[in-house]
């Protein structure tokens, strides 16, 4: 199943910080370094775990390879959440009464 791939990438606090640098917008390898304590092999490892689960893309220009959020992958987590979605105020809101219930 992509969901588990996707929570199994984004699981890792590296490439939570990968993805969120690339949400800002295309970046190189070595940009994507920078400010990261991270040898260049474990950075290749990091993207082809963010690559392989539809998150992130890569386009060749020349020598050079820009990565990018790819949108397909995070339309797959947001059709996860809105299963979701709809449960959580019935929850919250039979909690309130709980609480309150538990004050009187």
């Amino acid at each position: 199943m992509i969901e588990n791939e996707i929570f199994r990438a984004l699981a890792d606090p590296t490439r939570r910080a990968i993805f969120e640098k690339l949400a800002a917008g295309s970046m190189n390898a070595s940009g994507l370094r920078e400010g990261m304590e991270i040898s260049q092999p474990a950075m290749s490892q990091h993207l082809a775990v963010l690559r392989g689960a539809g998150l992130i893309r890569e386009e060749r220009q020349g020598r050079f390879v820009n990565y990018e959020v790819d949108p397909e992958g995070l339309a797959l987590i947001a059709q996860w959440l809105a299963k979701y979605r709809a449960y959580w105020p019935a929850r919250i809101e039979a909690l309130k009464v709980l609480l309150k219930d538990m004050d009187q």
